[in-house]
């Protein structure tokens, strides 16, 4: 989730005052309608149904997503050979390995010799033992939690999971190609979270000699601030603010800040940072809203030069005050613009991280055969450990030749 960011310092300000447009255009959301049926019934002919309660086990690896799997009436078998009821592709399992049956309303876990044991709770088993809400087995490097819930709240779940899958999908279809040649390289990591974030970037050339780049960063998580993100995404893709000249960022970012106040869009605000490179004298124009700083890195990588000025989120006020600031960009320069995401994190000693323990991993080496923003990302992951990270993880690496 973005916050306001406030770095001390600032080069070559050039200050604006941000008004609302007036008047304002609301923004078709064609791509996003929703059609919703009202069914009359009278309360006598209302049955309720009673919600079946039904036994799970949630499966997961080391860095995968887990998935659920129901008990029924017949004994789930779990093993490495496909024949089994629950296979599992993993050396450390044996063909045969387990059991979890239903006994009245009890699950039991029980062993079947296998070669390197079941764990439950972290203790090896040797007879047939009872699950309770939360059990956790350990088969390999596999790992099986058991929960027991409503049929209907499950059933929720998938569909929401569905929903997240398909706005994630889409998030990343609109996402820019690489590029590999030319007066400016990109490149780019954007790993979405378990629950999906509200993360988009974008870049594009407006004309032969103007090269755009931005971030924005969504409050919360889940598909509705994905769909802002994209609904913000598109307009930028399309150009399409009116009366905006999209080569300066205080025109485009007090645009925004007009069309999407917060308490019109369900309470969500984004944080953004907008960027203009000029080929001609190898000018950078930026300004940002509540987003932290970018960072200029040289190719030697002696030190990295944070980019952002103290701004207000975009939708929190209809007016609010920025500043635009100009930097030269030398010859085999970099700017590393990234999300909240990749540094609000907890290591695997417990530490929370903030910006200033994200800072020494951009001036780390390079890796031969590994771009800069899939290095930085393996960096992250080393400190958090396996699993999906808390926030969206957006890593954007521009270098200027």
């Amino acid at each position: 989730m973005p916050r306001p960011f406030a770095p001390a310092g600032s080069r070559v300000p050039l200050r604006c005052k941000i008004q609302p447009e007036k008047p304002v255009t609301p923004i078709p959301e064609d791509e996003f309608e929703r059609t919703l049926i009202i069914s009359h019934k009278r309360a006598s002919d209302a049955v309720p149904v009673p919600d079946a309660i039904g036994h799970y086990l949630v499966v997961s690896k080391v860095g995968e997503p887990g998935k659920r799997v129901e008990l029924g009436a017949e004994p789930l078998t779990i093993g490495r050979e496909a024949r089994q009821a629950l296979p599992l592709a993993d050396t450390e399992i044996s063909r045969l390995h387990a059991r979890v049956s239903l006994v009245g309303d009890e699950a039991v876990v029980e062993d079947l010799g296998s070669t390197n044991g079941t764990f439950l709770d972290g203790k090896r088993i040797t007879a047939p033992m009872k699950l309770t809400e939360g059990s956790v087995l350990r088969l390999g490097s596999h790992f099986l939690k058991y929960e027991r819930r409503s049929r209907s709240d499950v059933k929720r779940t998938l569909e929401l999971d569905r929903d997240l899958e398909r706005a994630s999908t889409y998030v990343v279809s609109l996402l820019p190609a690489p590029l590999t040649a030319g007066p400016v390289l990109a490149e780019w990591r954007f790993v979405p979270s378990a629950q999906l974030g509200g993360d988009a970037f974008g870049y594009y050339w407006l004309d032969p000699e103007t090269f755009v780049f931005y971030l924005i960063d969504v409050s919360g998580h889940g598909a509705g601030s994905a769909m802002h993100s994209v609904t913000v995404l598109n307009l930028l893709r399309q150009r399409a603010l009116p009366q905006v000249n999209f080569e300066n960022p205080a025109e485009v970012l007090a645009s925004l800040n007009a069309r999407f106040q917060m308490d019109a869009h369900s309470e969500l605000f984004f944080t953004m940072w907008y960027g203009v490179y000029r080929i001609g004298d190898r000018s950078l124009t930026y300004g940002s809203a509540g987003h932290h700083p970018a960072y200029l890195v040289l190719p030697d990588k002696r030190a990295a030069r944070p980019l952002g000025i103290p701004a207000m989120m975009i939708g929190a006020m209809p007016e609010l005050t920025c500043e635009v600031q100009q930097e030269f960009i030398p010859a085999g320069g970099s700017v590393y613009l990234f999300s909240d995401g990749v540094f609000e994190i907890v290591s695997t000693d417990k530490k929370r991280w903030t910006l200033t323990d994200f800072e020494p991993l951009l001036l780390e080496p390079t890796l031969p055969g590994i771009g800069e923003s899939d290095r930085l990302y393996q960096g992250v992951k080393r400190t958090t450990g396996p699993g999906p990270l808390d926030d969206d993880a957006s890593l954007l690496v521009l270098t200027f030749p």
